[in-house]
């Protein structure tokens, strides 16, 4: 597999930014090249399989969300010394910052001895009231655009082997 995409969402914003990376990743490699799996239904196999790998969630009181903490907890021992030099990214979607959940995929690649290949994407939303953080989420067409960029080019590296 060339690019795993392993996301959470709670609101459909990181999502959306997901699926938007997906289809990026679709304009540069077959559909069997790239995998699109919600951090509850990705593990350490898929870890293994992919040339590179972008996370996708949002940021929740300063941190990355449950699952996708999840997720690196149930991947960390099986892959660790098995995954080192591999590329990624990551898109975080926030209310208001981003950079929490950001650092903490950061450290967690650094540990992993991964290769951050591309700057972090952070969409903030501005949710800000109880109301707001829940309210399902509709991403703007530029930032979808940037996630698209993304998914390509991360799928076009690890194709040609760049990383």
């Amino acid at each position: 597999m060339t690019l795993l995409i392993v996301w959470w969402s709670l609101t459909g914003g990181s999502e959306q930014l997901a699926r938007a990376a997906f289809e990026g990743a679709l304009e540069q490699v077959e559909r069997d090249d790239v995998a699109l799996l919600r951090a509850d239904r990705a593990g350490p196999e898929e870890m293994l399989a992919a040339r590179a790998t972008l996370f996708v969630c949002p940021e929740n009181l300063a941190t990355m969300a449950g699952m996708m903490k999840d997720f690196f907890d149930r991947c960390y021992y099986p892959v660790l010394g098995r995954i080192e030099g591999r590329p990624y990214a990551t898109i975080v979607c926030a209310g208001s910052d981003g950079e929490g959940a950001t650092r903490q995929i950061d450290r967690i690649a650094l540990g992993w001895r991964m290769r951050r290949v591309a700057d972090p994407i952070i969409v903030c939303t501005h949710a800000q009231t109880p109301e707001e953080i829940l309210a399902p989420k509709q991403i703007e067409e530029p930032e979808l655009a940037r996630a698209r960029e993304l998914g390509a080019s991360l799928a076009a590296g690890a194709s040609m082997g760049l990383w």
